[in-house]
């Protein structure tokens, strides 16, 4: 009988999951596996905590939902704390897997675990977290453009989407016993109390994520309206906040995509609904940018290799998160991240040019925060808006912004500056 680990990391659901296709392919039995990371429940080289409440909180909603999900299958779902390149040898052995599946992932401390763990058994690697599959792309990725307009030209004409993986009927697995997923207090952090201003109750796994998607597209037609509302600020309504569940896979991207023509079939078909498919490529170019760069996405120069001066002082830094800078729109927004772990995408642009350019912080110590406090941190994603904010990224332009004149823009009568004052 052959026996696989399935080695879950980002790709947190059952539909549309390439590896977990492949492993019930070609073994007779899988070990559902996640590993909670010790090296992201640390802190980082700024003291900052790498994964903080919001996110814990909202991955161990994702974790009970896949779980679940599993055992309807016929199958569970082992969790286990510690180093992925440990335990998944040690777990091999105990179940006699022969061979890993995994989902790929882009950036530097992942591909170091991917390749520790493929020293002792073949790992076999799929690309689940991306809309358009990494061998459809009309270049290599030494070539990836350093600019998003040519890619976005490129792959729009030459790439397609590739259709999405039903939900297999059974996940076939050895006789083990149900792991019990741990609390946030047992990892050591603080219960989070709901803050009646968050913009919705962000709440973790794919069908949490499922109804998201339906309430945006069918139940409110709101998709239709997402190009005139998406700079907002306040509530649920103004975007789609599908973020957090791609983020951890509860989501996929592709199932987004053909959700979406589906509607512009039988709905509406705008400039609206075509922004999103936009913004879902904008996604997508991070990681491009990762695959093509590797670590230099870190690099206090970025993929520009640009020298660049910063100001140390701490004091400043601290004011920042804190939302005490002393400019009402940027205090705000800090201030809506810090109680819900959320932020609007215009409020994003505005606290990192505001960092960067009127306080003269390195920017990987924004990034480093912002890591620790969104819900929906994608590591491709935060690093590469970081690096294009410090005008060390994907634009040659320095992108400074007026943070008074956006607050006039954007919240004129200063009803969120009120809410989070």
């Amino acid at each position: 009988m052959r026996k696989a680990i399935l080695w879950f990391r980002n790709d947190l659901r059952l539909y549309d999951n390439p590896a977990l296709q492949a492993a019930l392919n070609e073994n007779d039995q899988i070990i559902p596996v996640y590993i909670l990371d010790e090296r992201f429940l640390q802190n980082d080289q700024w003291n900052i905590q790498r994964t903080g409440p919001f996110r814990m909180k909202f991955l161990l909603e994702s974790l009970t939902d896949l779980k679940e999900h599993l055992e309807e299958k016929g199958a569970t779902l082992l969790v286990r704390r510690g180093i992925p390149e440990s335990i998944i040898p040690e777990l091999a052995l105990e179940f006699d897997a022969k061979a890993v599946y995994a989902s790929k992932e882009y950036t530097h401390e992942e591909i170091q675990v991917e390749e520790s763990i493929a020293t002792t058994f073949p790992l076999h690697m799929y690309h689940s977290s991306s809309l358009v599959h990494p061998d459809d792309v009309p270049f290599a990725i030494t070539e990836v453009p350093d600019i998003f307009t040519q890619f976005k030209k490129k792959v729009e004409k030459y790439a397609e989407i590739r259709p999405t993986i039903p939900t297999p009927d059974r996940v076939p697995t050895p006789q083990m016993i149900k792991d019990t997923l741990p609390t946030l207090e047992e990892l050591g952090y603080a219960s989070i109390q709901p803050d009646e201003r968050s913009v919705i109750p962000f709440r973790g796994g794919a069908v949490a994520g499922d109804d998201r998607l339906d309430y945006y597209l069918w139940d409110s037609n709101l998709v239709a309206t997402y190009k005139e509302t998406r700079n907002g600020l306040i509530g649920g309504d103004y975007s789609t906040k599908f973020s957090p569940w791609l983020a951890n896979g509860s989501m996929s991207p592709r199932t987004i995509y053909h959700e979406l023509e589906r509607y512009e079939e039988e709905v509406t078909k705008n400039k609206s609904t075509y922004w999103v498919k936009f913004e879902l490529l904008w996604r997508d170019y991070f990681k491009f940018v990762a695959m093509r760069y590797g670590r230099r996405i870190f690099f206090p120069g970025g993929i520009q290799d640009k020298s660049m001066q910063w100001r140390n002082n701490d004091k400043v830094f601290q004011r920042w998160k804190n939302g005490e800078t002393g400019d009402d729109f940027v205090d705000a927004n800090m201030r809506e991240l810090k109680a819900t772990g959320f932020m609007s995408n215009r409020g994003r642009q505005n606290v990192a040019s505001f960092l960067v350019h009127q306080l003269k912080t390195d920017w990987r110590k924004g990034a480093a925060w912002f890591e620790s406090m969104l819900v929906d941190y994608d590591v491709c994603s935060n690093y590469g808006n970081w690096m294009y904010a410090a005008g060390v990224g994907n634009d040659p332009r320095d992108r400074i912004f007026n943070t008074q004149k956006q607050a006039g823009m954007y919240d004129g009568a200063g009803k969120y500056r009120s809410l989070w004052q």
